[in-house]
């Protein structure tokens, strides 16, 4: 790999090869939801919380401060409002990203979509940028759209990871399977790193940390996860817990005590 990229990683990566990165790139999506109406109230809290990386939108990296946390810009967006809303256009380049002090970049492809097509190409075309200026691409990979059945169904999962790296992203995002075995196969048949997402909030934070603790224990590099944490009521003790998890091997139960903590 690259010497930039290599240096570039290891703001994101700890020395152990593992990242808690927390996504708050949803503004563009569905607007100025519960716990990012103040991005730099947010972020200041999650570096309390001693977040690996944070990834926005170029305007946010505009004019808010990252703090000691590795900066990821996203490239991709289209709004819930929108005709078709799985259809990620690109809405920054390569250098724009660069001229922001990006440690990386994100794309995100819905494989399954209807114009995953448009999306695929844009990708490899992104990849060959990147590689040209030795920035990290991270691709989140998502099986969505009216032939998948399932999210997290582990063929569905198996296949757009692969297809990420093939295209030549650095680092995979995708959905875990369920169950460490299969999401065991789908870290063995992909040659980068793979990072877990989270998804929508979830009511139970006991099967929240369960997620994670396992992935990591089926071999995940780490995470990516944004509502999870921006819209829990301590988001800096809910990092805090994933950095244990994560970076410390830590149960569920000792995330638990984390987060019962005082702020």
């Amino acid at each position: 790999m690259e010497i930039g990229k290599r240096r570039r990683l290891k703001r994101i990566f700890r020395m152990d090869n593992r990242t808690v990165i927390i996504p708050m790139d949803h503004g563009v999506t569905v607007g100025p939801i519960e716990g990012l109406a103040d991005m730099s109230n947010m972020i200041c809290k999650l570096n309390q919380g001693e977040a690996d990386a944070i990834l926005v939108h170029k305007g946010i990296a505009k004019n808010v401060d990252t703090g000691h946390a590795g900066l990821i810009v996203h490239m991709s967006g289209s709004t819930s409002l929108g005709p078709d809303p799985l259809w990620k256009k690109q809405v920054c380049s390569v250098i724009e990203a660069i001229r922001l002090g990006a440690d990386a970049v994100s794309l995100h492809i819905n494989v399954g979509a209807p114009k995953e097509h448009h999306m695929l190409s844009k990708l490899g075309r992104v990849a060959d940028r990147c590689d040209e200026f030795g920035i990290p691409l991270l691709a989140m990979m998502y099986p969505r759209g009216p032939t998948v059945k399932s999210e997290h169904d582990p063929k569905a999962v198996a296949h757009a990871a692969r297809l990420g790296a093939e295209l030549g992203a650095d680092i995979i995002k995708t959905n875990y399977t369920g169950d460490q075995e299969s999401f065991k196969d789908i870290i063995s048949s992909c040659p980068v790193p793979i990072v877990i997402a989270g998804g929508p909030k979830t009511e139970g934070t006991e099967a929240f940390f369960k997620m994670v603790q396992d992935s990591i224990r089926a071999g995940a590099s780490g995470v990516s996860i944004g509502r999870n944490v921006f819209q829990h009521e301590k988001p800096e003790l809910m990092t805090k817990a994933l950095c244990a998890i994560v970076h410390e091997g830590a149960d569920v139960q000792r995330a638990l005590r984390i987060v019962s903590e005082k702020a």
